[in-house]
């Protein structure tokens, strides 16, 4: 038996099968599909989540390894200032990117790396936009940062 604890609830799992990865474990079991899959190989991070604080990409994680881990999913942000700034500066675009995107950007602000605008898209280069919004992006996050 493994429990996810996930935005501050603990979630008993029966893994009968050890290769349920944590996006499934969000999505299928939990019922929470703010995560979103999108290449379910690690290379797009629409999946991407917190894990104690730091982002992971739960396409790629195993859910049996998150037991006794704090995990954070778009759901768990509840209203964030980085939500209202994708919203102000149209970060969204289609929106499928959107939570991986609203979360690396979270962590960014936690580990204080938005020096220059360089500092940020570098950080958030493992989190594609195929709308092509990254400048809006950029600018989502500097605003927030500044504001921090």
């Amino acid at each position: 038996m493994t429990t996810l604890t996930v935005n501050g609830t603990e979630y008993p799992l029966d893994l009968a099968d050890p290769r349920v990865t944590l996006l499934d474990a969000l999505r299928d079991r939990l019922d929470l599909t703010g995560t979103k899959k999108g290449c379910d190989q690690g290379a797009c991070g629409a999946c991407t989540v917190l894990s104690d604080g730091r982002r992971i990409l739960a396409c790629l994680t195993l859910a049996a390894q998150c037991d006794g881990r704090e995990i954070t999913t778009i759901e768990g942000l509840e209203s964030h200032p980085m939500q209202d700034a994708f919203v102000r500066h149209d970060a969204f675009q289609c929106g499928y990117c959107t939570s991986g995107q609203i979360m690396s950007a979270v962590a960014l602000l936690g580990e204080n790396r938005a020096g220059t605008d360089a500092d940020i898209r570098e950080y958030m280069s493992g989190n594609l936009c195929r709308c092509g919004a990254y400048s809006n992006i950029v600018a989502a996050v500097r605003e927030v940062a500044r504001n921090a």
